[in-house]
């Protein structure tokens, strides 16, 4: 632990924030309520431990302390007398002997579940879900998420603000969903964390081709959602894909910080350790799919990646067990990027035809503005010795990005088939 009191707080903070907040939303039934006793908990440790030193449970003082205020707060509203009595029996109890939370975790730690599916309420936008996953559940600070998604601290602050009155407006309950409507909310809580990851890995906008603290937050979420969650293949499935996709993140910019395409990636650069956390979670996955759980996108996607992470060299790559693996995927979560993908690894596979067959068959229109159909168009043509084509198809791709790093690769990639058709 660090000797610094302004990092240990912020240690502190970033380790058991979601277990702060979780526990006090359980005590007062209001997230925004527990969010703010929490904050005001953080702000006197920043007060007062550079002038005490940093307590030996720094966690534990930081619930003592909210939990402090909570009392205050209830006691200053009368019609809430109950709840006084009920965190003023818990306190007296805690201030006897301050908890070691480590020796709470399955209570606590279904607080953090709760906080999870509670962040992931359907009442709320998507955007909304995951601004309020990052703050809650993550520890971000509003600066540090308005930075992910390109926007203001005050705008970011005030979709948070609306997130937590939303959930008050709606009378969220904190217990966790059961039967059916917790499948459908586990669904949405893994879609929040893997929209956070994307865009993470492959920001849509800015200058910036990667927002690694994005990325390494849904990868930390996914790994806490695993743990609280252990008997769901898919969860375990969205872990091994974080992991093993987040296991290339230092390959895939060179020494400029310039976008590295997969197949020109140094490999030793990639994290062994984040690798053997993917397929250890894969294999969990893979042992309850083989006592008869169901399993979907995330397995399979996860299985994509592992034939990649078991790849020494590019060329080892097996696409045609990656193709069989997409087409599979098409069939349980069918959709346009989907279909994309599976292009490429066809056109890996079997050759430039066959991807431009299927690629054929999406409709680019459901993808909007995407540069994705394309960037794989132009891929396909250069691999068939088609430049002229491919060049045309790079440079329209390059005209519909928003990041400036993608589009430096596309526009690359565009001269040098332009210029292949010249010397010809």
């Amino acid at each position: 632990m660090t000797d610094d009191p302004t990092e240990a707080v912020r240690a502190a903070w970033r380790a058991d924030s979601a277990r702060l907040v979780g526990a006090l939303t359980r005590m007062t039934r209001d997230v925004e309520l527990a969010a703010d006793l929490a904050q005001d908990a953080l702000v006197a440790a920043l007060e007062q431990w550079p002038a005490t030193g940093v307590p030996d449970n720094p966690t534990a003082w930081l619930m003592t302390t909210a939990k402090r205020r909570a009392v205050d707060h209830f006691r200053r509203a009368d019609t809430l007398r109950r709840k006084v009595a009920q965190i003023e029996d818990s306190r007296r109890g805690e201030e006897a002997q301050v908890p070691d939370l480590d020796s709470q975790v399955d209570h606590i730690e279904d607080d953090v579940l709760r906080l999870v599916f509670l962040s992931c309420h359907p009442s709320l936008s998507p955007e909304s879900r995951a601004a309020l996953t990052l703050r809650l559940v993550g520890g971000l600070t509003t600066s540090e998420i308005a930075r992910g998604f390109l926007t203001t601290e005050a705008t970011m602050g005030q979709r948070i603000s609306r997130a937590k009155k939303t959930l008050s407006e709606a009378r969220a309950e904190f217990e966790l969903p059961t039967g059916e409507e917790r499948s459908r909310r586990l669904d949405d809580v893994m879609a929040v964390i893997y929209l956070i990851f994307n865009e993470g890995y492959t920001a849509t906008a800015g200058e910036d081709w990667m927002r690694r603290d994005l990325a390494d937050e849904a990868t930390r979420l996914a790994r806490m959602l695993a743990a609280l969650a252990p008997g769901e293949p898919e969860v375990l499935g969205l872990q091994a894909l974080l992991e093993l996709q987040g296991s290339r993140m230092d390959a895939r910019l060179d020494a400029d910080r310039a976008p590295v395409l997969l197949e020109a990636q140094d490999r030793s650069q990639w994290d062994r350790l984040m690798i053997r956390r993917g397929l250890a979670a894969l294999r969990q996955a893979e042992a309850l799919a083989a006592r008869g759980t169901p399993v979907g996108k995330y397995f399979l996607q996860a299985s994509i990646a592992a034939q990649h992470a078991g790849a020494v060299r590019p060329e080892d790559t097996d696409w045609p067990r990656i193709a069989a693996l997409y087409d599979v995927l098409a069939q349980a979560a069918p959709g346009p990027v989907v279909e994309v993908n599976r292009a490429v690894a066809h056109g890996r596979a079997h050759g430039p035809d066959a991807g431009l067959a299927v690629l054929d068959a999406v409709d680019a229109g459901a993808l909007g503005g995407s540069p994705l159909v394309p960037s794989v168009r132009g891929d396909l043509l250069e691999r068939a010795g088609l430049h002229e084509q491919a060049g045309a198809a790079f440079t329209d791709a390059a005209a519909r990005t928003r990041n400036a790093g993608e589009r430096a690769v596309l526009q690359r990639r565009a001269a040098a088939n332009l210029a292949r058709t010249a010397d010809n």
